[in-house]
């Protein structure tokens, strides 16, 4: 049997957020440069992406690019952003044929303007298409992402239009910049790392973790499939009993 008809299409997560780890080391072992490795793992985003969508998976979180990733090599990052640029420029078209909305989440002040004229003009293109919602977290921070939400609240205090006992967890959600989207139910880590690395660290709290030491050049929709069977075994309790839950308490 297909490992894709052993998923109960019944029981997929809403949400699955991938942090594609390993691009150079997969390059190394090939005896190339980096940028290669990042070329490659840009062929494994395709899939993937295919993949979700042929499930019917509503939100595909990738972390593309970290605020941290601004130290990298300047050669590299420079590689980065043209790759990105030409990904964009290459895949607009059929994410238009395949109905999938491009949204984005970072600080993309700081992304060079053309990569970010780029990005605004492929999620205004998309921003009708109602199938799989692709999320991509480009020059992204979890820290970055909790304390602008922080300052939004700390704002509305003094503008008086909150007060301190109004904030509550719904209040943070509504100003993160995933305000819109529903919290991953499966996070993914290639590469054997067993790290978040600053991702999405309010939105994780009750996500189901899986990592691989895959390398994200050989994460194909055959280790994906794998990862959402290995989610749909485990028994999600948020708190509960497994009783509560079988009494549906």
């Amino acid at each position: 049997m297909a490992i894709i008809n052993q998923i109960d299409k019944t029981k997929l997560p809403k949400h699955v957020a991938i942090i594609m780890d390993g691009n150079g080391r997969w390059a190394k072992q090939q005896g190339k440069n980096r940028v290669f490795g990042h070329r490659q793992g840009a062929k494994s985003v395709k899939e993937i992406v295919q993949a979700a969508g042929e499930l019917g998976i509503d939100y595909l979180t990738l972390y593309a690019f970290s605020t941290e990733n601004w130290n990298r090599p300047k050669l590299e990052v420079d590689a980065l952003m043209a790759l990105l640029i030409s990904s964009i420029n290459k895949e607009t078209k059929e994410l238009i044929q395949n109905n999938v909305r491009l949204l984005s989440i970072g600080n993309h002040a700081i992304l060079p303007k053309n990569v970010r004229n780029k990005l605004y003009e492929a999620i205004e293109q998309t921003k009708n298409n109602t199938g799989l919602t692709l999320v991509l977290a480009l020059s992204y921070s979890a820290r970055w992402e909790i304390i602008e939400a922080a300052k939004k609240v700390a704002q509305l205090a003094v503008n008086q239009k909150i007060s301190i006992e109004d904030i509550d967890e719904e209040m943070i959600n509504q100003n993160l910049a995933t305000a819109t989207i529903p919290d991953p139910e499966l996070m993914i880590r290639t590469s054997g790392e067993f790290r978040i690395s600053n991702f999405l660290l309010w939105q994780l709290a009750y996500s189901e973790l899986y990592f691989t030491d895959k390398l994200w050049p050989e994460f194909g929709k055959k280790e994906f499939f794998e990862a959402l069977l290995d989610y749909q075994s485990r028994e999600r309790r948020f708190g509960k009993t497994s009783e509560q839950l079988e009494q549906n308490i």
